[in-house]
């Protein structure tokens, strides 16, 4: 089989993250999510399952939402999505994101797009996967300078969605709501848990042994290569232009 890109492994783990899901939505700027939900539907479609809807924001092929994030919200709010993705520019132990910027609001010295709907989104949508390929202790502190969407919520307040999983570049957590905590599932090859832990400013929990993050078997590695590009590259041209690239790099070096 052909060595698997990073980014590759990537789709193939978000592809398994949405498995069961009938409605994910993407935002704007999310192309390895987007990829990863375009793989999941090639999946479904390949296997005779039931068919998994895609929205992605900012795509005329993709996306059935004639009103933007409007109506994104308004399906939200109904139950009609099951999965989302954010990520942030702090992400804490607690699942707390923060968009907005760092040090002391209002006057933070470096600012961020800002939470626009992601409070909203974080409290009503079941499967929210938190998604940062940058994995370093600048992204992921002890505690967030700002808390744009909480992670949990205090009992008695009525939530039905919150986070499901973090992917980063160096490994796969799941997170347990209860213990208000992350879980190392599995770590990417070619990294290790000692370095993972130094990149990342919080404690969380694993064990002795972690295991290797599974890579896509050659039929679905066809397919992401296949169909998803193709489809990809309708929403992000230059992504896709980018990956063929590094799947041709990879080819050339194996042959050489």
């Amino acid at each position: 089989m052909s060595a698997v890109l990073p980014r590759e492994r990537l789709i193939v783990a978000i592809a398994r993250l949405l498995e069961g899901v009938r409605h994910v939505a993407v935002g704007a700027s999310s192309p390895i999510p987007a990829a990863g939900a375009m793989l999941l539907r090639a999946l479904a479609e390949r296997d005779g399952k039931p068919r998994v809807r895609i929205s992605i924001l900012g795509s005329r092929e993709h996306n059935f939402f004639t009103n933007g994030s409007a109506e994104l919200f308004d399906c939200a709010g109904q139950g009609r999505i099951d999965a989302f993705f954010l990520g942030g520019g702090q992400i804490d132990g607690e699942a707390n994101i923060n968009l907005v910027g760092t040090g002391d609001y209002p006057q933070t010295p470096v600012r961020w797009p800002g939470s626009f709907g992601s409070s909203y989104l974080y409290f009503v949508v079941p499967r929210v996967i938190l998604f940062r390929e940058e994995h370093t202790p600048r992204v992921f502190v002890e505690k967030v300078d700002f808390i744009s969407a909480p992670g949990t919520s205090p009992e008695g307040v009525h939530r039905s969605g919150g986070p499901h999983a973090l992917l980063t570049s160096l490994g796969l957590f799941s997170f347990d709501k209860a213990a208000k905590r992350f879980r190392l599932e599995s770590v990417h090859p070619g990294h290790t848990l000692s370095e993972i832990t130094a990149a990342t400013g919080f404690a969380f929990d694993h064990e002795a042994e972690v295991p290797e993050t599974a890579g896509p078997d050659a039929a679905t590695l066809a397919l992401l290569r296949g169909r998803v590009l193709t489809e990809l590259g309708e929403t992000y041209p230059e992504f896709a232009r980018q990956i063929t690239a590094d799947i041709a790099g990879l080819d050339l070096k194996r042959a050489g």
